[in-house]
This record gives C-alpha cells, structure tokens and sequence, in this order.
C-alpha cells in the first residue's frame, strides 16, 4: 500500500527538510490563492493571506494530525484566516462607511455575448462580496472548491445543519441582490 504523499511530505518536513515544505506549499498554493481570492475579492489581500497561511500552516506544522489528508486541513487555515480578516477589516470600515456615499451602479449596455456575461460575472462576484463573511465562505467552499456539505461544516468547523442554513440564506440573500437590478 502507497504511503499518502502529503503525510510522508509533512513527515521529512517536521524532521527539517525545507525542500519538502516547499513541495507542499507547491502542491496547494493555487488551491490556497483561490479561497483567499475568492473570499476577499483583493488580489493583494489574497496573496498576503494566502502566504501567511502557509506560515502558519509551517509554524503549526507539529500539531498537525497526520492521519487526516493535508488538503482540507490548508483549506481550513486560509478560510479561517480570511474570515479573521474580514471581520477585523468590518470593524476598521464601521466608522468610515456612514461618510461615504454610493457610487452609482454603472447601467451602460454592453455589446452582445462576451461583454454581457462579463458585466453578469461582475454584479455576481460583487452580490457575493456583499455577503457576510460566514455566508461568503460557504458559497466559496461549495460552488468554486465544490466541496460537499459534510466537507464545508468540517473545514469550518460548524454543524451540517448551519452549512445547510447558510448555503440556504446566501442563496437567497444573492438572488435578492441580482434581482434588484
């Protein structure tokens, strides 16, 4: 029986091969990117939260139990960090948001095929990034990384009866949004 990849990666990693941190690193680095991404909406924002996952992903390396895959575990540190992210990032935003005003929705039709599902594109993943945090994180972890419901209330550590809820109230919260305009 083959030895898992990850396990034996994370093995000589805890006995001090860089190498073999960066293999893994390597081996989830888009994976990682794309939940920070999708989550954020900032490509900055993901690629600092996406490398400081895989720092303390490194630096937690010893509590990692080898006998669950490595992937989810990663998935579960990015999201976690993200929402951490999000929240701290509401907090700073409270204050500043009653000054601002709106900026107006841009209505200018576009040419036909390409240019609408773009501009369709764009009010989808600016409906998403609307939602709250807990809300966005479970539209991300199902629809893009099309984990199963079981998966999502593991990688976030809450019941599946909450992931259904959440998937449930997102949905409903996006269709609202998109049918406004």
């Amino acid at each position: 029986m083959a030895a898992d990849p990850d396990r034996e990666l994370v093995q000589r990693t805890r006995r001090g091969e860089a190498a073999a941190y960066g293999e893994l690193v390597a081996r989830y680095q888009q994976m990682v990117f794309n939940v920070c991404y999708r989550m954020l909406g900032e490509r900055r924002d993901a690629e600092d939260l996406a490398q400081e996952s895989f720092i303390r992903a490194f630096r937690r390396l010893d509590s990692f139990d080898t006998e669950r895959p490595f992937g989810p575990w990663m998935r579960r540190l990015a999201t976690n960090l993200c929402l951490n992210h999000l929240a701290r990032k509401r907090l700073q935003q409270v204050e500043l948001e009653e000054e601002r005003q709106p900026l107006p929705a841009k209505g200018q039709p576009g040419p036909e095929g390409a240019q609408q599902r773009r501009e369709q594109n764009e009010r989808i993943r600016a409906a998403i990034a609307e939602l709250p945090p807990h809300y966005r994180a479970v539209i991300e972890l199902r629809h893009f990384q099309e984990l199963s419901y079981a998966e999502i209330a593991e990688t976030l550590d809450i019941p599946m009866s909450d992931v259904k809820s959440h998937l449930f109230r997102a949905r409903r919260k996006l269709a609202d949004a998109l049918a406004d305009e």
